[in-house]
């Protein structure tokens, strides 16, 4: 078996999938919405903004699906690189528990955009992982974050043996990946026509203030709105001033990955990363006669590492230890781009000229994210992240915020509740007196127990408009926080907006 150093460095998605092309900028054009870059971030924001009637020209220097969001390993997770707890120490709990939820967003925004577009991408729901290196390390800090982000409403507990590793770890309920350029793929089909374009090999050269638009190829480029998304932000018609600070709180690093085929079932399918620092990672993707393992780290500056083959060399021996029987087939490297606070920047940079970067180890998910602000920027519509993620951030910093009073009636919030985890593993965690969500046979069920000690069950998804209800102590009743409706522990209506009852439940445990 050969060394990756003799490998062509290609990524497994661009063997496996293609990406239809698109002819070259060839003439003047009017649009609502000019988007820089046709990765990840700005597909998204196109394909949101012409669902919304806007007319909409993509364009990209190379070939569409990004240069970077090709590199991806597409772990699609709410988890950031840095910790919750140090989140929460700069940024202030509620701001902290924000970034996750945004993540959890852009992860229900996908999830919505596959199924109701169709798209065959291997969108696959699943768990992920983080774990020590070794039985005795960093136990006490996982246990920790672990608890918080319970606390915050995550689907998250600490196990004190990950599958397949076997040391003390987290694992994350409800996180997903897919096959990225399939994925983008069919956004780029969903977005091209109808008034609407995408031109490949067409660099952006200028972006001129007045009136709006965007030199590029020899051409204009008339547009009310552009949407920055290159990964590193182009300064566009920000002043040179306000283009160097952002840039100086960026970190570029080069990640390195390893792909190949394992034996079916050798490892469960998942994500996986450790805390080591530079910290490796790891996805599982099942095929008939094998699994596709993915495998990355040994990340460093970009630019301070000349022998690149070595860092693959480094790669291959870490993954081996890892995978003994792992046969390497692909090699690529990508870049990812950290912040000097750990998180994204998102947000207008220039009056109607929107930016997004520093995603970090979270580019489906952010860059996800960063389409939807961006969508929501060009329309005029409240989003409820732009304050924290703004470039110019600076009062968010350890300030109080009602998270989400502030932002209910963002559609998100509808279903938000759908992605987090539940209140209790079985009806044994409901006491005398208490409600809680609770999670039986893979499905959330309201779950209330009177002080007879008799459990009633019912739907927690609220009758009126689909959000799910919160258990009121003092009253003794199931309500939403969305719109206000009110039932009973048995699930009649005791006030509206809705008129319909929760469901009944049967109970599997009337035993207990």
């Amino acid at each position: 078996m050969g060394r990756t150093v003799e490998l062509e460095t290609r990524s497994y998605w661009e063997d496996s999938a293609s990406v239809s092309r698109y002819p070259t900028l060839d003439r003047d054009l009017a649009v609502d919405v000019v988007v820089v870059g046709a990765g990840i971030t700005g597909l998204t924001a196109a394909y949101l903004l012409k669902r919304s009637g806007h007319k909409v020209a993509v364009i990209d220097r190379r070939r569409c699906g990004g240069v970077d969001s090709g590199l991806t390993t597409a772990h699609v997770t709410c988890v950031t690189d840095v910790n919750l707890s140090e989140l929460v120490q700069h940024f202030g709990r509620d701001h902290a528990w924000a970034a996750w939820d945004a993540g959890l967003a852009a992860i229900e925004r996908i999830d919505r955009i596959v199924r109701d577009e169709e798209i065959a991408c291997e969108w696959t729901w699943t768990s992920g992982y983080k774990h020590a290196v070794g039985a005795n390390d960093d136990r006490g800090t996982l246990e920790e974050e672990a608890r918080l982000a319970a606390d915050l409403g995550f689907d998250a507990r600490f196990v004190e043996a990950v599958p397949y590793f076997g040391t003390p770890g987290i694992e994350y309920g409800g996180q997903a990946k897919f096959h990225p350029r399939k994925y983008l793929s069919a956004l780029a089909k969903l977005v091209d026509g109808g008034g609407s374009h995408i031109f490949e090999h067409t660099e952006s050269e200028e972006v001129c203030d007045d009136p709006l638009s965007v030199k590029a190829g020899g051409h204009t480029l008339s547009c009310g709105f552009v949407v920055i998304a290159t990964h590193t932000p182009l300064m566009g018609k920000t002043g040179m001033a306000s283009a160097i600070a952002l840039q100086t709180k960026l970190y570029l690093y080069t990640s390195y990955v390893l792909g190949g085929r394992i034996a079916k079932g050798a490892v469960p399918e998942a994500l996986y990363w450790d805390t080591a620092d530079p910290y490796h990672y790891l996805r599982i993707d099942p095929h008939r006669d094998f699994d596709y393992a993915i495998f990355g780290g040994k990340d460093h500056k970009t630019g301070q590492e000349t022998d690149t083959a070595a860092c693959y060399a480094a790669l291959e021996e870490e993954a081996r230890r890892a995978l003994p029987e792992f046969e390497i087939q692909h090699r690529w490297s990508g870049q990812v781009i950290e912040t000097n606070d750990g998180l994204p920047f998102i947000g207008e940079t220039s009056s109607k000229q929107f930016a997004a970067t520093g995603y970090a180890g979270n580019g489906m998910t952010f860059g996800t994210l960063a389409g939807m602000m961006a969508h929501d920027c060009a329309t005029g519509r409240k989003n409820p992240w732009r304050d924290l993620f703004d470039p110019g951030r600076t009062k968010v910093r350890g300030g109080t915020w009602d998270y989400i009073k502030e932002n209910f009636d963002y559609p998100y919030y509808m279903v938000r509740d759908r992605f987090a985890g539940p209140d209790a593993k079985s009806l044994r965690g409901v006491k005398r007196g208490e409600g809680k969500i609770v999670e039986i046979g893979g499905k959330k069920i309201a779950a209330s127990r009177n002080e007879q000690g008799k459990t009633t069950l019912v739907s927690p998804v609220c009758t009126h408009m689909g959000c799910l209800v919160g258990w009121n102590a003092a009253e003794q009743t199931w309500d939403c926080p969305c719109h206000g409706s009110r039932f009973t522990p048995a699930g009649k209506v005791l006030s509206g907006p809705a008129e319909t009852p929760l469901e009944r439940v049967p109970n599997p445990a009337e035993a207990e």
